[in-house]
């Protein structure tokens, strides 16, 4: 963990945005608006003070109509008049509950703000899928679905409460450090004149509690961060179980996936024992340092008590007074396991806010360069592709396929076949060259294992276009073509699709969108590899006969399937890297 100061500016540096974005003035009214309900109680806090020793000055004194003036009307008194009990319980509990609700209010406008932020950042440029890259070789953060999901939402709702119970702590240390200064008297210790010593004993006893705190509480913040982590770590491996159980049934995988979720969950609860332990010592460490505190002002302001100087009243305002400037004081010491657990969540923010940044200015400086060129040909010029340890797999690639043209590209597992599309598709950041485009041209890539979102079978199909840009009719049509008319009634129906369908299902809805979406340029990475030859040729006849202008590129290992496209591409890999050679030209 870094220092204070470099954690505090990290801190206002992920606040600040939101109170200087769009919703700038909403979000400052409603913070001035909660800011002065929350200095009202503290203002209310001062009237009770001196409520409290007008009521038990009625007490000693058996004064009926000033004990029943106290509590339900009012009283005049030597400071003015003196509101009743009851109506100050009724102001005090009307501005807490709209203070409570404000901040809520506050709390959720901002995650909403913050999420809105983060996943357009995260989505931006492809930073999510070059994190996911370098996350794999150990260098980026973990679980960022962790970080937007919980992440924000803790540090919006710690921020708020931490920032404001510490004004209203200011606020009330200012407020009744003068009272308890008048009212402690002046202490007379070995010779010494010592004004408003109560105060001072205040001071002295809520810094020897935050030293002592701050010692206990320390190493927290690093569990609490870590447990952060472990539990994200835990939950992303059943979210994983859940989306491949089908295999895990096939393979009749429970007792080795048992064991997985055990093994994980080991550090869940090691590093959650770390924190009980801790935890019990600071515990041990407040609660007797506030149960001290109960009875220490007494103890203190007793002689003056007994000695005729002060009254009841007296008494019970010192120790009012003296218990508020103490809390005020010891703020730190209360709030320190929410401080860790906070300090945790800005660590984790922060680390993904600058792993977004680094991976969009990295996107933005490779060497490998994908974009619009002359002509209506995609070129590829002098294409390097290494993998993220920096190993080679292809050098020095030229290549120019023509629109309108199939071509088929073959070559021996772990070539760089998928890698060679990635580069093409622009999402692949290790290399160095130039993908040219023909300007205006759409793409859609399809790999072999399709992705289907959450939602409806039509959102499904549609995908990435907003299925609302799509009628009934062209999107049965498509349906039908790729070999799913079983489908047709389910197109409002939602469900986990890539768990409900098989892999050739999935396969066929993936064509049934590039049959729907018509684009100019179709890739297809083992697009068809959990077909049956004569289904694979089937479709691809269709794909040639619905979608004739559309240029098709394939990655395939299937000689059936090669023998579909006029091009051949074979992908050789050498010491120095691969290269494509075309070993032959084969007739559609």
């Amino acid at each position: 963990m870094r220092g204070l100061g470099p954690f505090l500016r990290d801190a206002w540096l992920l606040a600040r945005p939101y109170f200087y974005s769009e919703e700038r003035w909403s979000a400052r009214l409603l913070l001035v608006s909660i800011i002065a309900l929350n200095l009202m109680m503290v203002g209310m806090n001062v009237i009770l003070n001196f409520w409290n020793g007008a009521f038990y000055d009625s007490l000693q004194n058996k004064d009926w109509n000033a004990f029943f003036g106290l509590l339900f009307l009012y009283r005049r008194t030597a400071s003015g008049i003196m509101p009743g009990f009851c109506l100050i319980a009724v102001l005090y509990i009307l501005v807490a509950v709209y203070s409570t609700y404000l901040t809520q209010w506050l709390q959720i406008r901002w995650r909403r703000w913050l999420t809105q932020r983060y996943l357009g950042e995260w989505l931006a440029d492809r930073a999510y899928y070059r994190i996911s890259l370098t996350t794999k070789a150990g260098e980026g953060p973990d679980n960022p679905d962790q970080r937007i999901a919980d992440d924000l939402n803790s540090f919006a709702g710690s921020s708020l409460s931490l920032s404001l119970d510490l004004l209203s702590n200011v606020v009330t240390l200012g407020s009744f450090v003068g009272i308890l200064w008048s009212l402690s008297g002046p202490l007379h210790l070995f010779g010494f004149f010592i004004p408003g010593y109560m105060v001072w004993v205040a001071l002295v006893y809520a810094i020897l509690g935050t030293w002592v705190t701050h010692l206990v509480g320390r190493p927290l913040v690093w569990l609490n961060f870590r447990q952060q982590r472990v539990e994200a770590d835990f939950r992303f491996s059943l979210a994983r179980m859940r989306e491949n159980v089908e295999g895990v049934a096939l393979y009749g995988g429970e007792a080795e996936e048992k064991h997985g979720f055990l093994n994980v969950f080991t550090y869940v609860v090691e590093n959650w024992y770390r924190i009980m332990d801790r935890t019990k010592l600071l515990n041990a460490l407040t609660t007797g340092y506030s149960q001290i505190a109960v009875v220490f002002p007494v103890i203190v302001a007793a002689p003056r008590y007994f000695s005729g100087q002060i009254a009841l009243g007296g008494l019970t305002r010192t120790a009012s007074a003296f218990g508020q400037v103490q809390g005020a004081l010891s703020w730190f010491v209360g709030a320190y396991a929410q401080l860790a657990a906070w300090r945790a969540t800005v660590e984790r923010l922060t680390t993904f806010h600058y792993a977004i940044v680094n991976a969009r200015a990295a996107a933005a400086s490779t060497a490998l360069a994908a974009g619009p060129g002359p002509g209506e040909a995609l070129k590829l010029r002098d294409l390097t592709l290494k993998l993220p340890d920096g190993e080679t797999l292809m050098a020095g690639v030229d290549l120019t396929i023509t629109a309108g043209h199939s071509v088929v590209v073959t070559g021996r597992t772990g070539s760089g076949k998928s890698t060679l599309f990635r580069a093409i598709a622009g999402i692949w950041p290790f290399g160095s060259g130039k993908v040219e485009w023909p300007a205006g041209g759409r793409a859609l890539f399809l790999p072999q294992r399709p992705y289907l979102p959450l939602g409806t079978l039509r959102k499904a199909v549609a995908y990435p276009d907003d299925a609302t840009r799509y009628d009934d009719a062209a999107i049965r049509a498509a349906l039908s073509e790729a070999g799913l008319p079983n489908l047709l009634p389910r197109l409002d129906e939602e469900a986990s699709w890539s768990q409900l369908l098989s892999g050739g299902e999935q396969q066929r809805l993936a064509l049934a969108r590039a049959l729907l979406l018509r684009p100019d340029w179709l890739f297809l990475d083992e697009a068809t590899a959990s077909l049956d030859p004569e289904s694979e040729a089937a479709l691809y006849r269709t794909l040639h006969e619905k979608l004739p202008a559309t240029t098709i590129v394939s990655i395939t290992h299937s000689a059936s399937v090669a023998k579909l496209h006029k091009r051949h591409l074979e992908l050789v890999r050498e010491e120095s890297g691969g290269r494509l050679a075309e070993p032959a030209v084969l007739a559609a």
